[in-house]
């Protein structure tokens, strides 16, 4: 199994979600985050005062799939979250060892189904 977090622009959830129920992803979680990468922040003029925004408001989603469907929800965030500009975001994928599901005990890659 694989565990695919991917942080994304908050104005592309909509889209990214839409794209992953269009393949039928399994399940997703999502929640805000405030974050920065190289770019450090983004500066920006309120009432003609500079100043820096240095955590950037992203959303920050994370799917288990089986190994055999991990290539395909990668490719489908990839389109669906890309703007082409500097703070698209960042996709990770990891290895799960194990699942269990708390109601039935059920162990193994069925969890994820």
């Amino acid at each position: 199994m694989k565990q695919i977090q991917a942080i994304i622009r908050r104005e592309k959830l909509g889209e990214v979600m839409d794209a992953l129920e269009a393949i039928q992803c399994p399940g997703i979680m999502a929640w805000a985050i405030e974050g920065h990468g190289k770019q450090k922040g983004i500066k920006e003029q309120f009432r003609g005062r500079a100043f820096t925004v240095r955590l950037i408001p992203k959303v920050k989603i994370e799917i288990v799939v089986q190994d055999s469907e991990a290539e395909s929800v990668v490719a489908t965030i990839l389109k669906s979250a890309a703007t082409g500009q500097v703070g698209d975001g960042k996709i990770f994928v990891s290895t799960i060892d194990q699942a269990i599901r708390i109601r039935t005990g059920e162990v193994g890659e069925a969890v994820v189904d």
